[in-house]
């Protein structure tokens, strides 16, 4: 890193001459890209940045000085702080609801990249920015909603923020970005968390429901998503089991939920494993108390729950992921005990020995 080029730089941005003014902030964006040192030496740069974001003369103008200060945000919450302070968001949620698409965008990644902060989620949302970013949800370019759902997640994270997302009924525009990304996707990791999120709400459940192929969408996920995207998605279609079984358990069957349950009881997490057992156990037909859960084995409980499903391919899976289901639980049997006939230790040996010896005099 040069010195020489970080003083230059700054004299630049702070230059009264537009032209300069305009190379600064482009080189700022260039020089802070991947470099964290260059972040913290550009710090004093973020209030001449905010002040050609609030006296810009031109879209050309916003743009560069937009870039330069996302950058400078980026894993830096000294950063963050100061470009809150020095009154960024202001116009930061002007440009959210600009008619210039490269406007909107950086302006939603300039709030992705400043939500990251626990200690700048409270501010972001007492501004108002949860039913802008829902907006763009409904309105905005692929990239704008893709910054947009994980900005909301961020924010979901604390505390009353996700009584503020409810209130912007975001559940539609959540099913439709889930059903058009792919479902291995980060886009896909973060809708399903928010919806697991969601999911406590009475009125988000309905929503889900009325949504055409929104429960498919989240079955989807749970099949051949990420690991924790898979998760997320267990856990939204849990809660909704749990909240009201009667209501909820044939529009969970019907998507063809059991074969990505199986397959995680055999393959997921410790965590997964459990949850999926649970949904098993909840999806199936006969009415229970939580008391006869323990009784039945999962082979049992898949076994019930095949025999209500459409469709051959479906069933045909099901079957074979159950038989993996049984045989990895009977190699688990076999390693029980074979451990439990393997330990003895030298006092038991010695035990066992005056043992024969007494019985033998």
């Amino acid at each position: 890193m040069s010195c020489a080029i970080v003083e230059k730089t700054l004299y630049f941005i702070l230059s009264d001459d537009p032209i300069l003014k305009l190379q600064g902030a482009k080189d700022i964006r260039r020089l802070t890209k991947s470099s964290l040192r260059y972040r913290r030496h550009f710090s004093d740069a973020v209030k001449p940045l905010v002040d050609m974001l609030r006296n810009s003369p031109s879209v050309e103008y916003n743009e560069a000085a937009l870039l330069a200060l996302l950058n400078l945000s980026v894993k830096d919450e000294g950063n963050k702080k100061s470009i809150i302070d020095a009154g960024a968001l202001e116009p930061i949620i002007g440009f959210l609801q600009s008619e210039n698409a490269n406007l909107q965008e950086h302006a939603t990644a300039s709030l992705l990249t400043l939500s990251a902060s626990s200690v700048t989620k409270p501010i972001l949302s007492s501004f108002g920015v949860i039913p802008l970013l829902v907006d763009i949800l409904r309105r905005g370019s692929p990239q704008a909603k893709v910054d947009s759902i994980i900005t909301l997640y961020n924010l979901s994270t604390s505390q009353g923020n996700l009584t503020l997302i409810l209130q912007t009924e975001p559940i539609p525009s959540i099913v439709t970005l889930l059903k058009s990304c792919k479902k291995s996707s980060k886009t896909a990791e973060k809708c399903t968390a928010l919806l697991e999120s969601l999911m406590s709400y009475d009125e988000c459940r309905k929503a889900l429901t009325s949504e055409e192929g929104g429960i498919l969408a989240i079955v989807e996920v749970l099949e051949i998503g990420s690991l924790q995207s898979r998760e997320h998605a267990l856990g939204a279609l849990l809660t909704m089991c749990q909240s009201d079984r009667c209501k909820y358990r044939e529009l969970i069957l019907r998507e063809g939920v059991v074969p990505g349950l199986l397959e995680l009881t055999v393959k997921g997490t410790t965590k997964s494993k459990e949850k999926s057992q649970t949904l098993l156990s909840l999806l199936r037909d006969t009415p229970y108390e939580r008391s006869q859960l323990q009784p039945d084995t999962l082979e049992n409980i898949v076994s019930k729950l095949i025999s209500q499903i459409d469709g051959k391919e479906q069933t045909g899976k099901a079957r074979g992921l159950l038989a993996e289901v049984i045989q990895v639980s009977m190699n688990q049997s076999l390693r029980r005990l074979h451990q439990r006939a393997t330990v003895c230790t030298p006092v038991d040996l010695s035990i066992a020995g005056g043992a024969s010896t007494i019985s033998s005099t």
